[in-house]
C-alpha cells in the first residue's frame, strides 16, 4: 500500500493550503466555539508536523490562533478510537515547534498555547453525532481499584469528534457554511462513486458548481480536486481491501491449520489404537501360554482390569 499524502486532501486544502484557507478556519474555529472572530484581524499560523516517530506522514490541521491556542482537526473517513494517542504525539511535537528549548531550561515558567482536539468523520459507518474519545480509556490500570484520587488521571489527552456527515444534519454545519458545502460535496462524490459513471469525480465536480456547491474553489481548483479525490479514495480503498485481504488469509490460515491439525490428531489415534490393538493380541497370544494376569500385564504393559476382562471374553 502507497503511504497516504495528507496534502492531497480537500478537507485540508480548504481549511489549511488553499488562499481562502485562513477565512475558511477562523469560520470553523467560530463555529466550534460559537465566537465572532475576524480573520482580517486572528492570527493564524499553521503548525502541522510531516513526521512523527519514524512513520512520515501529516497530521492534518493544526493552527496557532493568536499565540494563544493550538487547534489539532483531523479529518477521517474511518473510526480510530486510537486518536488521542496519536494526538499526544502530534502535541508533544508541535509545542517542540512553538517554545523555545532554552526556555524549558530556566526558572520562569514557560506559557504554552491551550491545546484543543477535534475529529471530524464522515465515513459511511454509522456513528454518533458528537463522541468524546481520552486517552485514559486506553490505560491498563492496577488490578486494585482506583480511589477517587485518581479520577484525574496524571496523563489525559480529550479528543471531540464530530459527525459532518449531511444526513447526521449536525449543527456545526449550519454555523460553518464552507463545512456544509463540503460536505454536501462529498456526498455528492459518494453519489456519483456508486452510481458508477465513467468519471464519477469529474461529474460531481461539475453537480457542485452547478448546484453552488464550493462553486468558486471548484472552478478555480478542478484538476488539482480531483487527483485530490483520487488520492484519498484510492487509499480508502487500499485500507478496505488490506483489511479484506487479512481477514481472507487469515481465514484460510486457521482452516489450513484446523485440517492440519486434524489430520495429525487422526494419524496420532490411528497409531495408539493400531499399538494398542496390538497389546491385546499380545496379551490373547500370552493366555494360552498359560502366563497369569500379572505377567501379562508386565509383558503388555496394560491394566490387569483391562487384561481380567480379556480373560473372560476369551
Amino acid at each position: 500500500m502507497k503511504n497516504r499524502n495528507y496534502k492531497d486532501s480537500v478537507f485540508v486544502d480548504l481549511f489549511a493550503k488553499d488562499i481562502t484557507a485562513k477565512e475558511n478556519f477562523v469560520s470553523l474555529y467560530n463555529a466550534l466555539h460559537e465566537t465572532n472572530l475576524d480573520y482580517k484581524t486572528t492570527e493564524v499560523k499553521p503548525v502541522m508536523i510531516e513526521q512523527v516517530l519514524y512513520m512520515k506522514y501529516y497530521n492534518d490541521i493544526a493552527m496557532l490562533i493568536d499565540n494563544k491556542i493550538v487547534v489539532l482537526i483531523e479529518h477521517q473517513s474511518t473510526i480510530n478510537e486510537n486518536m488521542p494517542f496519536r494526538i499526544l504525539e502530534y502535541i508533544a511535537r508541535i509545542y517542540e515547534k512553538v517554545v523555545k528549548t532554552k526556555n524549558k531550561f530556566g526558572k520562569r515558567l514557560v506559557k504554552i498555547p491551550l491545546p484543543e482536539f477535534y475529529v471530524f468523520y464522515n465515513g459511511k459507518e454509522d456513528f454518533p453525532l458528537e463522541k468524546t474519545l481520552k486517552l485514559s480509556d486506553a490505560f491498563m490500570l492496577p488490578e486494585q481499584k482506583y480511589s477517587a484520587d485518581f479520577a484525574n488521571f496524571p496523563l489525559e489527552i480529550t479528543v471531540k469528534v464530530v459527525n459532518i456527515n449531511i444526513d447526521k444534519g449536525n449543527p456545526i454545519l449550519k454555523r460553518c457554511k464552507v463545512l456544509d458545502q463540503y460536505s454536501e460535496f462529498i456526498e455528492l462524490v459518494r453519489k456519483s462513486i456508486d452510481s458508477g459513471t465513467d468519471d464519477p469525480f469529474t461529474t460531481a465536480i461539475s453537480q457542485a458548481i452547478k448546484e453552488g456547491f464550493l462553486s468558486d474553489y471548484l472552478a478555480r481548483k478542478s484538476t488539482e480536486v480531483e487527483n485530490m479525490l483520487m488520492t484519498e479514495y484510492d487509499y480508502d480503498t487500499d485500507i478496505a481491501v488490506q483489511r479484506e485481504e487479512a481477514y481472507e488469509d487469515g481465514l484460510s490460515k486457521g482452516l489450513q491449520q484446523g485440517i492440519s491439525q486434524g489430520i495429525s490428531q487422526g494419524i496420532s489415534q490411528g497409531i495408539k489404537q493400531g499399538m494398542y490393538q496390538e497389546k491385546l493380541e499380545t496379551a490373547k497370544n500370552l493366555f494360552h501360554l498359560g502366563l497369569s494376569i500379572e505377567q501379562i500385564s508386565t509383558v503388555t504393559g496394560l491394566s490387569g482390569e483391562t487384561i481380567q476382562q480379556l480373560s473372560k471374553d476369551l
